[in-house]
């Protein structure tokens, strides 16, 4: 058989499969190395590469823009925040992570500090400070008078049937023995937060898989039968942290945890720290579950015009604005799905969301129709499926207004 041969004009296309070449409707190649398509389909040759420093496969880049001519790139690897300004590294962060966490560590940035999550971890902040940079934990907020926990407490499915039964304990006045009719208690549980007769109890120590020590503010009346109703935080050593992070309309969204992937929970307006659903108020924090047939496992959420909420088997939506606790939009808009095993950051360009799907081989752009009201999920790169090959980074250059995806074999595309 002899060669086929097809003139063209234009490279619009760009890179196209085998399977497409003889589509009249595409004007691409079959092989496109180290060069850019620009507008109007002609070609260019890329730009070079400047080498900063050599970093382990697992690290992961990260943009840290303070302010105008304060910008930062992030590197994160086993143990360490590297911290670089061009191509000099000006400072080196110890951090708690290793080589294997770094894939599921997400961020977000607002002004000059960065909260990082990771569903192993407690919730770290950096922050750029007048001498330098620091890495802190994350702390929920605490009432002034009594020191309770502003965090998202709840009952996780695994505990529905178990009671407690609170007695004295000779340690004091602010003590009790709380005894489970089941098997419950365990090391991770020490200094963790529960809720139960209206107050706030931390274990102060565990005695056995159905005894524990608490201890709580304040006095307390001892009940006279065991206790159903109670509850845990959400977030903890024993239950996990939150997947995913985003700030939205003044909130800080926290979407996923480790024991309850599709719950999502909004901090109260301008109180970051703050997670107390209290009393309902407009600007009180918020805790949603997705509801659907299939099991929702949040992947990551996004701030664009409304918040975004991306999981393994669909992409949902909550389009109040301004978003209250008593006027909660939510629906689930496509049914495309994410990347759970790492995190692939979906990128806003020009007011559509692109996002890499479940399945690794498609990129697409989440966008509302003409009226606002729905999303759709098209496939961008629905004629160059070779090239995506297991991802593991994805990035926007806004200045040249190109797309980059960084493949498992150090191929980029």
């Amino acid at each position: 058989m002899g060669n086929f041969v097809k003139t063209t004009s234009s490279f619009a296309n760009g890179d196209i499969a085998p399977e497409f070449y003889t589509h009249d409707n595409l004007s691409g190649l079959s092989a496109l190395v180290n060069m850019d398509v620009i507008a109007g389909g002609g070609l260019r040759r890329r730009a070079g590469l400047c080498r900063v420093a050599e970093l382990d496969a697992s690290a992961r880049l990260i943009s840290f823009s303070v302010g105008q001519d304060d910008e930062y790139i992030l590197a994160i690897t086993a143990g360490h925040i590297n911290v670089y300004s061009g191509a000099t590294r000006v400072c080196d962060i110890i951090a708690p992570w290793t080589a294997a966490d770094i894939a599921r560590i997400q961020y977000a940035q607002r002004f000059g500090t960065m909260i990082f999550v990771h569903p192993e971890y407690q919730p770290r902040t950096l922050r750029k400070t007048e001498t330098g940079f620091e890495l802190t934990t994350f702390e929920f907020a605490r009432s002034d008078d009594d020191m309770t926990l502003h965090i998202p407490f709840m009952r996780f499915d695994d505990t529905r049937d178990i009671k407690i039964t609170v007695t004295a304990n000779s340690a004091g006045n602010n003590f009790a023995i709380f005894t489970t009719s089941d098997a419950f208690w365990n090391d991770d549980c020490v200094g963790g937060t529960f809720l139960l007769m209206d107050k706030q109890w931390t274990v102060h120590q565990v005695t056995s898989p159905t005894v524990a020590v608490m201890r709580t503010n304040g006095a307390f009346t001892l009940p006279t039968a065991p206790i159903t109703d109670w509850r845990e935080t959400a977030f903890s050593t024993r239950r996990g942290w939150p997947v995913s992070i985003t700030f939205h309309q003044d909130r800080l969204v926290f979407g996923g945890a480790r024991d309850y992937p599709s719950g999502v929970w909004l901090s109260g307006v301008g109180r970051h720290n703050d997670f107390d659903v209290g009393t309902g108020l407009d600007d009180q924090a918020i805790f949603i579950t997705l509801l659907s047939r299939q099991r929702q496992q949040i992947c990551t959420v996004v701030s664009s015009d409304n918040l975004q909420i991306l999981t393994t088997v669909g992409e949902w939506a909550i389009a109040n604005k301004p978003l209250t606790p008593s006027s909660v939009d939510i629906k689930q808009h496509t049914s495309v799905g994410s990347v759970a095993s790492r995190y692939l950051p979906p990128q806003q360009i020009e007011g559509a969301t692109i996002f890499i799907s479940a399945s690794g081989r498609d990129i697409r752009e989440l966008c509302l129709d003409e009226l606002g009201e729905n999303y759709s999920a098209t496939d961008l790169c629905a004629y160059a499926k070779h090239l995506m090959m297991s991802p593991t980074d994805i990035a926007y250059n806004q200045s040249t207004r190109q797309l980059f995806v960084v493949m498992a074999d150090g191929n980029m595309a």
